[in-house]
């Protein structure tokens, strides 16, 4: 089975901001959802964030740290948490046990043939990121991700600990 490539398209509308992940979507692409997560931070006239999951095959740990960020950063500013739609159950399975519904609304919906903002979705330009900035970038999702929950908290207090340690060890 061929694996696609993860990409990231994205869209602001009246007040709407859509971010779909698609494919296979990995670490490689965190400093592009970085980027997208403090675009979000300082968009004036924000009222709504949909993320939507559907055409995503996967979606690792360090990915799903930053779409938390995206959460964080939107915090206090919108008037609902913002919306996650997924229809593939290993997906929405991961989101269920990182604890996702505490800080987005999670829905399941069908893919449905593109029609009005969801045209306007253009393709995010891959943020590059040198092997330091990589493995800041997923140290600082995985800290997100640990103070999700302490099932979290458990699973990757030793990744954590063991990239802290290489930092240490390199300065």
């Amino acid at each position: 089975m061929l694996i696609e490539e993860g990409r990231i398209k994205a869209a602001f509308e009246s007040g709407v901001f859509v971010l779909k992940l698609c494919g296979d979507v990995r670490l490689t692409l965190c400093a592009t959802l970085d980027t997208q997560a403090q675009r979000l931070a300082e968009t004036p006239g924000l009222q709504a964030v949909m993320i939507d999951l559907r055409e995503a095959t996967n979606v690792d740990s360090t990915a799903l740290g930053f779409l938390a960020k995206v959460a964080m950063a939107v915090k206090g500013r919108l008037e609902q948490a913002p919306t996650i739609i997924v229809d593939n159950q290993d997906v929405r399975q991961m989101l269920d046990v990182m604890g996702f519904a505490r800080f987005f609304t999670l829905m399941e919906a069908p893919l449905q043939p593109t029609t009005g903002l969801s045209s306007a979705l253009e393709e995010v330009p891959e943020v590059p990121a040198n092997e330091d900035a990589m493995r800041e970038r997923i140290l600082e999702a995985h800290r997100i991700l640990m103070h999700m929950n302490d099932h979290n908290r458990e699973q990757f207090q030793p990744l954590v600990d063991m990239l802290e340690s290489q930092e240490t060890a390199q300065h």
